[in-house]
């Protein structure tokens, strides 16, 4: 279940970061020293498509096997991305070069792939599957080097160098398919400074390699299994026909360069991001759209708010105030609970469980505590700690539900307990079932599946009940008028101020301020892309509360202005009103980005989108809630009730 949750935000400590994005590394990381000729072990991860969005195991195609398989035991995070790490038969030593090595030759006689095999490979070659490997945990990259001309010279061409996730299974050329099957690994080290009598000690700072296809007729084998590649390009590719068998070799060659990188930063070639300009115009422009918002907000609150209180509490003039119009005659009504209280307070507290876990997960990333390097330790760390935020969702679901007259907390807390992951937990499960019948590692196992259960009701559930039950104890909010038993007819309303219109009013600025991050949020998920500016996220996110707890306020007040009263629901619909807009992006997205055609990786995409828009509703939803009830509450405090 290799996607939904990937997106959380924080961390104003440093506005600098973004622009040098460095990995930290957590204290008890170390690092591995080598010496001249130590093994260094080659795993596999996975194999990944964007295509499909279905994860596989290295073995399940035909690779050349050690002689025993061991896979790495995995942490939570791993499981759920699809991670089956697991050893390979390369075999690399420190400094050691290689000129051509064969894999699981018997006899030097070539591999023979049956035309099942031949059929499975041909299959994933042409759905476009990279295959991860891992050398002293730094995933293999693939070097691009792309030429770009600046200011407008073409003479002067420089080279720009990107890097590729992984590398190629194959390629097609026509209707015919062919496959990398010799892989020259280049493997950077630096060596340590050491005193004139140790040894020297080596570190792996990066790993790269260079696919290729090489027919089995221009491949030279000798009886100790080493190769003869063929010079220059008098080679063919190695065609795989799925209609028949296929001889091949797998072959490999080990080259290794010294390099100046330190292995504290040997993670920057990965997470430098050639984007930095687009990100930082993407803050700009959210900057911008919450100054217009704080401008329109000042312009209610200095000018219309205070012209209003102060009419209001005119003792001299009772009778004009008692024929004005506004927010002030539902004083009366405004309090008033609204329908299915337990459920909106369950809702507001999932939403303040969601709030406290993405604030803690991204200020921890950002500090490089959740370093790629820790692998699946983002998703691990945003799952527990969802559970144990359950906590103050339980006690702002708890109080809120005593505020608006609730009597049945028991209850109230089990649906808030429930209610929001159990939605998340039946979606995830019915995708897992169409996971399961792919046969991808992508498939949560069943015992994870318990495990996860067990965190639910066994960690969860009883810090929500526990929050629920001390939030019910204590004093509700206190609401400065009184509520009338009588509601106050409402008068017909304009058509802008129809509920769905406001939806979109109010969605269309939070989501403008945050679109650009988005973009780079879904390639991450989508396009199995490293994501690592979190400094950058938690500006944005920063900015996406602060525009949503003031679009909500000014819905609010035009609604009170309106003489509608029922604004409890109404204000937790509108401030979500962003999801609506991150809907229509993550549509725009499938079908301008994306190359998705088969049916069941478009269901798991269009699963994971429903769970990410509701989460993003109810985060959004919550903020601009709790920001709406604040000013309500301010602005009939400051006027005289008769």
């Amino acid at each position: 279940m290799a996607a939904a949750m990937d997106w959380v935000q924080w961390s104003l400590l440093l506005v600098s970061l973004p622009c040098e994005t460095r990995a930290f590394y957590v204290p008890g990381v170390a690092p591995m020293n080598f010496h001249q000729n130590d093994p260094v072990e080659i795993k596999a991860v996975k194999l990944t498509s964007s295509r499909t969005q279905l994860p596989y195991e290295y073995y399940s195609l035909p690779f050349c096997q050690p002689l025993k398989i061991t896979y790495k035991a995995e942490n939570l995070g791993e499981v759920l991305r699809g991670d089956r790490i697991v050893n390979t038969p390369f075999q690399v030593l420190m400094n050691s070069e290689k000129k051509c090595e064969v894999l699981c030759s018997e006899s030097n006689k070539p591999v023979t792939l049956n035309r099942e095999k031949s059929r499975l490979v041909a299959e994933r070659i042409s759905e476009d599957y990279y295959v991860h490997l891992i050398a002293d945990n730094l995933p293999v990259a693939t070097r691009l080097e792309l030429y770009s001309s600046r200011d407008g010279d073409d003479k002067k061409k420089e080279k720009d160098v990107q890097f590729e996730h992984g590398y190629r299974l194959g390629f097609t050329d026509g209707n015919k398919i062919y496959l990398h099957n010799h892989l020259s690994f280049i493997l950077y080290y630096h060596r340590e400074d050491l005193e004139e009598d140790q040894e020297h000690t080596y570190r792996v700072v990066r790993f790269e390699v260079i696919p290729q296809s090489i027919r089995l007729e221009d491949l030279k084998v000798d009886e100790k299994s080493s190769c003869t590649l063929p010079e220059g390009t008098n080679s063919s590719p190695q065609e795989i026909d799925p209609t028949k068998e296929n001889h091949l070799y797998f072959t490999y060659s080990v080259h290794w360069e010294e390099s100046d990188i330190k292995w504290a930063s040997r993670w920057d070639t990965y997470l430098t991001m050639s984007d930095v300009q687009i990100h930082w115009f993407s803050i700009i422009n959210s900057v911008v759209v919450v100054f217009f918002l704080s401008g329109i907000l000042s312009m209610i609150i200095i000018r219309t708010l205070r012209k209003d209180i102060a009419n209001y509490n005119k003792e001299d003039d009772i009778e004009d105030t008692m024929e004005e119009s506004g927010w002030k005659l539902v004083h009366g009504d405004v309090f008033r609970p609204p329908q299915y209280p337990m459920i909106l307070s369950s809702l507001l507290g999932s939403g303040i469980q969601l709030f406290c876990m993405i604030l803690i997960v991204i200020f921890v990333a950002m500090l490089g505590m959740l370093s790629p390097s820790s692998r699946g330790a983002l998703m691990t760390t945003a799952c527990f700690l969802f559970m144990f935020m359950g906590v103050f969702g339980g006690f702002s679901a708890g109080r809120l539900y005593r505020t608006l007259k609730g009597h049945r907390w028991k209850k109230g807390a089990f649906c808030t307990a429930t209610l929001y992951p159990g939605v998340v937990f039946g979606i995830c499960f019915i995708l897992n079932c169409f996971i399961w019948g792919k046969h991808s590692s992508g498939a949560v196992p069943f015992p994870t599946m318990v495990a996860l259960l067990c965190m639910w009701f066994g960690i969860s559930l009883p810090l929500v009940y526990l929050g629920y039950y001390f939030g019910f104890r204590k004093q509700p909010y206190d609401n400065p008028v009184r509520t009338n038993q009588i509601p106050r007819q409402i008068p017909e309303q304009r058509w802008y101020m129809n509920r769905f219109v406001g939806i979109l009013m109010a969605g269309i600025l939070p989501f403008g301020a945050m679109f650009i991050e988005l973009f780079f949020i879904f390639s991450a998920i989508w396009e199995n892309q490293f994501y690592y500016l979190f400094g950058f996220l938690f500006l944005v996110f920063i900015i996406l509360v602060v525009s949503c707890s003031q679009i909500s306020i000014v819905m609010v007040y035009f609604q009170l202005c309106a003489e509608d009263y029922r604004w409890w629901w109404r204000n937790f619909l509108v401030s979500g009103g962003s999801a609506f807009y991150v809907l229509v992006y993550a549509i725009f997205y499938f079908v301008n980005k994306l190359d998705i055609v088969e049916f069941i990786p478009s269901l798991l995409y269009f699963g994971y989108t429903a769970l990410m828009v509701l989460s993003f509703w109810l985060l959004t939803g919550t903020i601009g809630f709790y920001a709406a009830y604040m000013f309500v509450r301010k602005i009939y405090a400051a006027v005289k009730i008769d």
